[in-house]
Parts: structure tokens; sequence; C-alpha cells
């Protein structure tokens, strides 16, 4: 007689193959919040300074906004690409709308970030040089300027509530988060989309209490997720 000992094989770590992918995009989003404040805080020489091409400037202060704000823009990518491969395995075609509308954010602040910079090229390379008209190159400054105001609206105000109702929607639907962290999202995305809508006609104002109100919450709840999957990961991961 013969008697077979069954044998069980043990992975380590296989229980959650997902969990570094959740982590990662956890970082990236706490990296977004690191990096987005300091910039904007960093570049309101050149923001709120009219003659700033043509006067002292602050140009290394102005640079390391700019570079933050790149910074910022990759976190953002990478946030949506690690999350991809978890989230295809529930919805794909949310998933790809969700890594979509983050790249597409990341597009649009980079274009923000080059026209701060060409407005400090300017300031340094052709301001005070012989020949050249003070008012044509402070037009042109205020109109980089301006281009880099239309990029934040577009970018960091429109890009994030679409980002929340795709992400969100998937987070709540398939309960890998506690329903209240989605929920924020899902809240605040729609006031968000309404106030930048408002803004674009003309009937507010990016710097207002209403803009702040829809700013707030979509912040929290992305601070919420990033803090959330760094520290937890995701609940029922099996496909």
């Amino acid at each position: 007689m013969t008697i077979t000992v069954p044998t069980t094989t043990t992975t380590i770590g296989s229980a959650d193959p997902t969990r570094n992918h959740v982590r990662a995009a956890g970082i990236f989003y706490l990296v977004t919040f690191a990096a987005s404040i300091p910039a904007l805080i960093l570049i309101q020489p050149v923001l709120n300074d009219t003659a700033y091409i043509t006067g002292a400037g602050q140009d290394t202060r102005v640079l390391w906004g700019c570079f933050l704000d790149f910074v910022n823009a990759l976190a953002g990518i990478g946030s949506a690409v690690a999350l991809f491969p978890v989230l295809k395995r529930r919805k794909e075609s949310l998933a790809l709308g969700f890594v979509t509308s983050r790249m597409l954010e990341a597009a649009v602040i980079m274009i923000g970030v080059v026209c701060l910079l060409a407005v400090v090229t300017l300031r340094q390379d052709v301001a005070g040089t012989a020949g050249t008209n003070p008012a044509t190159l402070t037009t042109i400054g205020q109109a980089l300027v301006a281009v880099r105001d239309w990029t934040f609206l577009f970018g960091p105000g429109f890009m994030p509530a679409f980002s929340a109702l795709l992400l969100g929607s998937l987070l709540y639907r398939f309960r890998l988060v506690p329903r209240f962290i989605p929920a924020m999202g899902l809240i605040g995305a729609p006031l968000l989309l309404t106030v930048n809508i408002l803004t674009v006609l003309g009937h507010n104002s990016q710097i207002s209490a209403v803009s702040a109100a829809g700013t707030v919450l979509v912040a929290t709840w992305e601070l919420s997720i990033g803090i959330y999957m760094t520290v937890k990961g995701f609940k029922n991961t099996a496909a």
C-alpha cells in the first residue's frame, strides 16, 4: 500500500500580487501634492508682476516652481499607469479613460510650464538689449502668463474632475476602498466641473469661494485615496 502525502506549494507574496502597483500609485498621488502646492507658491512672482519680463525678476524661484510642476505632471501619469493593470481587470474602458485623463492633465500642465520658462528666457536673453521695446516685451510676457492661466483651468481644474468620476466609479462599484472615499470624488467632481464651466463663460473667477469649494472636495478625495493606497492598498483585489 502506497500512501501519497499531499504537498502544498506556497509562493511568498502571491496573496496580493497587485499590492506594489497600488502602493506605487498612492505614492505618486502624494507626490503630486508635495510638488504642486510649493510650485504654485514659487511661481507667484511671474504670475502677479505684469512687468516681470522687464524687471529684476526672481528667476531661480520661478525655475524651481516650473521644475516642481514638471514633477507634478509626471507623478500624475505615474499614478494612472501604476493603477492600470489593477483597474483593467474590473472595467478596462474606465481604466483606460482614467489613464487618458491623467495624461491629458499632465500635457496641459506642461504647456503652462513651457510658457513660464519662455518668460524667464526672454527676461534673461532679450530684455535690456539694444533695440528692444520694453512695452512689446511686457505684452508678450503677459500673453504667455495668460496662456498659463488658462492651462491651470483646463489642466488641474477640469481634468481632476474627470479623473475623479472615472476612478471614483471603479473604486466605489467594486468596493476596492471604503466607499466614503470615492464618494467625496463623485460628489466633488460635478461641483468642480460646474464652477469651471462658469469660469470659462465669465460668470466666475478661478480665485473665488465657489471655486475653492469645488477644488477642496476633489483635492481631499485625491489626498485620501493617495494615503489609503499607500498604507493599506485595495480590498477585494481578486480578479
